[in-house]
């Protein structure tokens, strides 16, 4: 584990570093998490059950002494049934992809702001299309803004699409995206976090607001960091036939520091 195999005091700054970038979206640290999700009473009859696998792989671009680029992607697999009662709904499948785009200076502001800010894009890539995906395609702007002091990490990640193609016989999208997060990492590099993963939908005037309280462990299994996270979800929020009451995660990723 990496709380004891890089316990050494050499090593403890390094590693502490390392704890510190996971929760910071445009840090300078590849990334490949794969993001479990569980959901239920979903539906009009609320018998409805949908999991989630983001593969969302994270990928840092040195522009110059000053800037970074960080691509980050989520590509969902999605598994849902008893959406509604005669089945319809029931798919799996590979859900639309949202690719943001940040550009980050290398270096904190005099406050100690850590900050981001680029285009974010939506990839009709769902199959099938007509239960899993919008079958649009999307583009608007995404920023983030963090600060890391004491061990705590506070920010918000926020993004706004609109679509500008695809089927025009499916809705339009116009949707704002909030996710503000509070974390604080142990000197045996466990996380406590809580964050809110929140959509306003400006057609339909209606927010899903999930709350998820989360706990991270960072460990290495020969020479591969990793981070395990388990957490549970409250729906505080959300659409007539959305999920309702507690849902799931667990997150594996595997760090590639430099």
């Amino acid at each position: 584990m990496l709380c004891a195999s890089l316990a050494a005091p050499h090593a403890f700054a390094q590693n502490a570093d390392l704890a510190k970038k996971t929760l910071n979206p445009v840090a300078d640290l590849a990334s490949l998490p794969f993001q479990y999700n569980y959901d239920h009473e979903i539906g009009p009859t609320e018998s409805g059950k949908k999991s989630v696998l983001n593969v969302q792989p994270v990928v840092p671009f040195s522009l110059n002494q000053d800037w970074n680029l960080i691509s980050r992607t989520i590509v969902p697999l999605i598994d849902q049934k008893d959406i509604l009662p005669n089945g319809t709904a029931d798919a799996s499948g590979l859900g639309d992809t949202i690719q943001s785009i940040f550009f980050s200076p290398k270096e904190p502001t005099e406050r100690g702001w850590i900050w981001g800010a680029g285009p974010v894009f939506l990839l009709p890539t769902a199959s099938p299309a007509d239960l899993l995906g919008s079958q649009k395609w999307g583009i608007g702007p995404t920023a983030v803004a963090l600060k890391q002091e004491k061990g705590w990490t506070v920010g918000i990640l926020a993004n706004h699409i609109w679509s500008v193609a695809g089927d025009s016989d499916r809705k339009d999208i116009n949707a704002t995206y909030l996710q503000p997060f509070v974390g604080f990492t142990t000197r045996t590099y466990t996380t406590f976090l809580v964050n809110s993963e929140s959509t306003y939908d400006w057609k339909a005037r209606q927010w899903s607001v999930p709350v998820n309280f989360m706990v991270t462990q960072m460990f290495k299994v020969g020479h591969q960091i990793m981070t395990l996270q388990f957490g549970v979800r409250h729906w505080a929020n959300s659409p007539p036939d959305g999920p309702d009451g507690t849902g799931y995660r667990i997150a594996l990723t595997f760090l590639f520091p430099k």
